[in-house]
């Protein structure tokens, strides 16, 4: 049941009769007895029955007997040709929320399918949640989720929500903003992704007459005059259409259409138009017998109106995500006016109108038609958006990108079409091929020239992905990553990646402090790991661990508490070690970015709460109030580098402004093998300038190479390592030139504060 029209309410005065849901089930059974069996009709009827007592005393806002709620979402389910187990669902869908019957009642008197449906569409009434949003983001989750397996749960939530739109005038202003609105993002968009273009359309015109009534009222004011006005002109384009197909001997059916109200409000704002100045609010559908009919058609029609270049859109070749298939062109008719022109067959108007539900999913024939294959995938699509989505909230957000309309179509090096949101880029491009191809993603060519990963996706694009072995996503992605897998796989990597570092680091400290307490953690009993879990409330060791590594909880006051429970513990009598950090840890440890340390450099580490352990060097400026006010956040760490793992340093470098001497010394720091990762430079205006690196070296003794062969460097006045955040200033005079006072020339060449004596290298020319 929806938080509108659909209200209960008991004990009304002078309730009306039951003859009106009466009437309304046997428009019901006359629809239903078109396509269904006599005894299909009879459960359906028993089904009536037993909502009817089960709602008895339950009227809804408008003053209607309550059962009519669910007869007419039943009505609106049997013009789409449901079958029976679907319509009982609909009789029966509020029964468990409103009523004390319960999913075992029905499943005992309609079978088990039918109480998995109305569960499915059911929401969690029954659970406490924090906010009003967490809540119905939870049972969006539940719903979408119940759609995945069976997709009739969304179609009787889509026919409840539609019946409840078309009553909503009789709830209060608030609530029937808030449904209007919810309905517009949610609702909407689902009825479009199935292709239920029909419904779509009306409950995005029912939304936009409740959120915004006066806008609409103005609009349904100017469309009806610009009907009047136009008519003749109209009238002249729909009788030259039909000569020309009929004089070519193409059987058609031509009709005229009015853009739907919301459809013109939107071109309206994201354009920045008055409606004057939107001349295609009328538009031509015309409708042949077979595709070969189409393209002929639109020879026709292009031959009798000049075509609008770039408006034409071939959707029978690559047919929407919805499985819509049709040709769009704009001609330019008349009086100079725009003809919008959509031409399908028969089948295609059908399928237009009606979407998934033209082609039933549960028919005994066990094929499937393209359109249920796509259905199908980007069911399955919600259900891997579940496993990766860390929370409720998070799952609706990345279903309602998904949920986008406009697409753009991109190859895969082989041919292969996909469609994408607009605005995906290469990122969303290796997810939407595969997980692990986005996930190892490195680069990207586009149209076979490389390009960023950050670039928008094109129509006609043709993309291919560049993978490494070792390669894992970059935080950065979700800066720019558009499709909700694509988000959801990133967040889901980064937070287990996390978690499995973290808790190996936790795990190290913790043995610390257990061995800094003069005991063992391997001797720890599992009644005492078990007594620990109870009184943290955590669910295992690995979530302690975790917690340890992201600084959640001291590894000293864990260590104490598994002391008190264990009076076994044995003393141990070798003093503690130190941490080791081998610099491949990735998210559990991080490198000051003040001091970037290197292998090599004495270094102390500080737990921070969710960053893990931060790294910095002894004499870090940065680190000297906090060790002193919390010394307990502070541990002894030491380095064990792994082969090949290099870290950033930055460098300054003083050089006389001279043609190519950027090149000269980016290339004596290549020929050291170290990679420059970003250059910059200040210069004074006058002879000199001061260049800026951030080089990656293996350790300070790779730092020293590079430094020494920035000693040959020509031009070159200093160098040195740049520490602390600051950015120094080196001075040095005219080659040649002596003070004034007649002492050596090194006297010239000075740092500012924030230089480090270890650090300093100075050489001059």
């Amino acid at each position: 049941m929806e938080a509108s029209a659909a209200l209960p309410s008991r004990g009304m005065s002078n309730p009306p009769s039951s003859s009106v849901s009466s009437l309304d089930f046997e428009h019901l059974r006359a629809s239903v007895s078109q396509y269904l069996r006599a005894e299909d009709v009879g459960r359906i009827e028993a089904a009536y029955h037993f909502s009817a007592d089960a709602h008895s005393g339950q009227f809804r806002a408008s003053g209607e007997p309550y059962v009519s709620h669910p007869v007419a979402v039943a009505t609106i389910l049997s013009e789409w040709h449901l079958d029976a187990q679907a319509l009982i669902a609909a009789l029966l869908h509020d029964v468990m929320e409103d009523t004390a019957i319960t999913k075992t009642q029905i499943g005992e008197h309609f079978g088990r399918i039918a109480a998995d449906l109305v569960d499915g569409v059911s929401k969690l009434d029954r659970i406490e949640f924090q906010s009003q949003r967490e809540a119905q983001a939870e049972n969006f989750r539940k719903m979408l989720l119940a759609m995945a397996s069976d997709l009739r749960v969304i179609l009787i939530k889509l026919a409840d929500r539609l019946h409840n739109m078309r009553t909503l005038e009789c709830v209060r202003p608030e609530k029937r903003r808030r449904v209007a609105r919810e309905t517009l993002e949610i609702y909407a968009p689902i009825a479009n992704r199935l292709g239920l273009h029909k419904l779509f359309h009306e409950l995005q015109e029912l939304s936009f007459q409740h959120l915004y009534p006066l806008r609409y009222r103005v609009l349904a004011k100017a469309v009806k005059s610009a009907r009047g006005n136009r008519r003749e002109g109209l009238g002249r384009i729909l009788r030259a259409l039909r000569e020309r197909l009929r004089d070519t001997g193409v059987d058609a059916e031509v009709g005229g259409r009015e853009k739907h109200l919301f459809s013109i409000y939107r071109k309206m704002l994201e354009k920045h138009l008055t409606f004057s100045q939107v001349m295609d609010i009328f538009g031509f559908r015309v409708v042949v017998a077979n595709v070969p009919s189409c393209y002929l058609a639109l020879g026709m029609l292009h031959g009798l109106f000049k075509p609008v270049p770039g408006k034409f859109k071939d959707y029978i070749a690559i047919p929407k995500a919805n499985g819509y298939r049709s040709l769009h062109t704009t001609l330019i008719g008349p009086y100079g006016m725009p003809i919008e022109v959509q031409i399908r067959t028969r089948e295609m108007d059908h399928i237009a109108e009606t979407g998934v539900a033209s082609h039933w999913l549960y028919k005994e024939d066990a094929s499937l038609s393209d359109l249920q294959q796509m259905t199908h995938k980007w069911l399955q699509s919600l259900l891997e958006l579940q496993t990766a989505s860390g929370d409720s909230t998070e799952f609706l957000e990345h279903v309602k990108i998904d949920l986008f309309p406009d697409e753009v179509y991109v190859f895969t090096p082989k041919g292969r079409i996909l469609a994408l949101p607009r605005g995906s880029t290469p990122v969303d491009f290796a997810y939407a091929v595969h997980t692990d191809i986005g996930n190892r993603c490195v680069a990207c060519r586009i149209n076979q020239e490389f390009m960023p990963l950050r670039t928008d996706l094109k129509n006609g694009d043709q993309v291919e992905i560049i993978t490494a072995p070792h390669a894992v996503p970059n935080p950065a992605w979700l800066t720019y990553a558009k499709t909700g897998k694509a988000r959801s796989q990133i967040r889901h990597f980064l937070k287990t990646q996390q978690n499995e570092e973290s808790a190996e680091l936790g795990e190290r400290l913790l043995a610390r402090a257990m061995e800094e307490a003069g005991h063992s953690l391997d001797g720890v009993e599992p009644a005492t790991w078990e007594k620990m879990l109870r009184d943290a409330g955590a669910r295992n060791r690995t979530e302690i661990f975790s917690d340890i590594g992201l600084g959640k909880r001291l590894a000293a006051v864990v260590a104490r508490r598994l002391l008190v429970h264990d009076e076994t513990q044995q003393e141990d009598g070798e003093p503690p070690g130190s941490v080791v950090i081998r610099g491949s840890e990735g998210m559990a440890v991080q490198f000051a970015s003040c001091c970037r340390p290197i292998p090599g450099d004495p270094i102390i580490g500080s737990i921070k709460k969710g960053q893990g352990l931060v790294v910095h060097t002894h004499d870090c400026g940065t680190i000297r109030k906090s060790r002193s006010q919390e010394p307990e956040k502070w541990i002894d760490v030491e380095w064990d580098p792994e082969p090949g793992r290099l870290f950033d340093v930055r460098i300054g470098v003083h050089v006389e402004n001279r043609r190519g001497v950027l090149a000269k010394v980016a290339s004596a720091i290549a020929e050291c093998g170290s990679n420059i990762d970003n250059v910059g430079m200040e210069a004074d205006g006058g002879f000199y300038t001061t260049l800026f690196f951030t080089v990656q070296v293996a350790d300070r003794i790779h730092l020293a190479r590079v430094m020494r062969q920035l000693r040959r460097v020509p031009r070159r006045l200093g160098a040195a390592r740049r520490r602390h955040g600051t950015t120094p200033t080196l001075r040095c005079p005219p080659r040649g030139l002596m003070p004034p006072w007649g002492g050596p020339a090194a006297a010239w060449l000075r740092a500012e504060p924030g230089w480090p004596p270890v650090c300093r290298v100075r050489v001059l020319g």
